[in-house]
């Protein structure tokens, strides 16, 4: 490719994307007041569409399936980015779920009058427009796009490749969706571009877009934040512990550890670390190790898990703090609940920290001081999830500090506005 080539298509990728935020900027004006019946009757019709038009659907994800095992993909990558019946009426139910939930858009936050008779209120507000990027899960175009809808907000769309024909697919039904119900079609735009350059100049539309969520590998994530010139709630990898305390319930301990690490292991809120306390490691862990073994799961140890478990391989160092994302559990042995927080706070992701323990100082102590967007005491990791904590469908889930944390539902995608009521005040 020669210079000129690339330049000119540089130049091409640059006012397409720029167009298509301009025309999401456009339908988020006219998205925005919408009464909520009309945006749930957007949302049935979503749901509708996925159901009818299934056979098309499946059709282009077994496209996107055939090439990434062409390219080596396997195990729970490939498991990510896989639909079939069962999933796409769990996307459908999902999208009738947020429905039902109340809408946010004009939530009172605080009402008062001040001292001068002006009557003040807060208001939730729509963000406006919503960058989307994200790697390898379809689901991830309908669960953002209905977020979106109901809060008011249009969304810009950028998939991955891996997932090109399907999120097509799929975002074609909701636009034909938006246009049957009387909502602006152009409040859903996907990006055709799929390499990076098209995320660098996406996140770049600080005339257009409100803010990027970026969802995916750590490598992305690093390249949204370095080249963004929008804000960025980040959506990083989850690095999930969990730390058997000392005279823990042993049964509770392996039913934790084996919903949280095998459930679905391709998930960000799947568990990549198990901590025990050396005091009672030789009650606790070779029950565990054992039930994960025989779930197939590979251990990785350090030296005082291998004392306990042979089977378990020698944990390196970067073992530790690696989100495995497959049936892989890195296991250390730690100095009791000091150790345990020492290890979260040097490797966790801020994403989700879990305990068993009969103890409820350990407990308490464990609340306070794990900094996490969600901390679970006698609890799966797993829980940790939007539709689980009643939200509905998720945007995903965010490990930064601001604007939000943790899963992020109908009110994270909304903002405030200041509202003045008065009868002829002057300052």
């Amino acid at each position: 490719m020669t210079a000129r080539t690339a330049g000119i298509e540089d130049a091409t990728l640059a006012s397409e994307i720029a167009s298509r935020c301009a025309l999401a900027r456009r339908a988020a004006r006219s998205l925005g007041p919408r009464e909520r019946a009309i945006k749930d009757q957007a949302l049935r019709a979503i749901a509708a569409g996925l159901r009818a038009r299934k056979p098309e659907i499946l059709e282009q994800n077994a496209l996107d399936l055939e090439n990434a095992r062409q390219r080596g993909t396997r195990g729970a990558l490939l498991d990510r980015l896989a639909l079939d019946d069962k999933r796409l009426e769990a996307m459908a139910v999902s999208v009738e779920e947020v429905a039902e939930l109340p809408d946010p858009v004009g939530g009172i936050i605080e009402q008062r009058t001040l001292a001068n008779g002006i009557e003040l209120s807060r208001v939730r507000v729509p963000l406006g427009v919503v960058a989307m990027i994200y790697e390898a899960r379809p689901n991830v175009t309908v669960e953002a796009s209905t977020l979106c809808l109901k809060s008011g907000n249009a969304i810009v769309l950028r998939g991955g490749s891996e997932a090109l024909h399907s999120n097509r697919a799929l975002a074609a039904v909701i636009a034909d969706a938006l246009e049957a119900t009387g909502l602006p079609r152009d409040a859903v735009q996907v990006i055709p571009f799929t390499d990076r350059d098209a995320v660098r100049v996406l996140v770049q539309q600080s005339e257009t877009v409100d803010l990027v969520i970026p969802r995916g590998g750590e490598a992305l994530i690093r390249f949204v934040t370095e080249h963004a010139r929008v804000p960025v709630v980040q959506h990083y990898k989850g690095v999930c512990h969990l730390y058997l305390d000392a005279g823990c319930d042993l049964d509770m301990a392996e039913k934790l550890v084996v919903n949280g690490k095998l459930s679905r292991p391709g998930v960000c809120n799947a568990l990549e670390c198990l901590l025990v306390d050396e005091a009672d490691a030789a009650r606790t862990l070779p029950k565990v190790a054992a039930a994960l073994l025989a779930g197939g799961c590979e251990l990785r140890g350090d030296e005082r898990t291998r004392a306990l478990v042979p089977e378990a391989r020698p944990a390196t160092d970067e073992d530790w703090g690696t989100e495995f994302l497959d049936r892989v559990l890195a296991v250390r042995v730690v100095s009791g609940l000091d150790g345990a927080l020492e290890h979260i706070a040097r490797f966790g992701s801020g994403h989700t920290e879990a305990i068993c323990t009969k103890n409820d100082a350990n407990a308490e102590r464990f609340r306070r001081e794990v900094d996490a967007a969600c901390v679970a005491v006698n609890a799966s990791t797993r829980f940790h999830d939007g539709g689980e904590l009643g939200l509905g469908a998720e945007i995903g889930i965010a490990t930064s500090r601001l604007h939000w944390r943790g899963p992020m539902g109908l009110e994270a995608l909304t903002t405030m506005k200041w509202l003045l009521n008065g009868s002829g005040q002057t300052r």
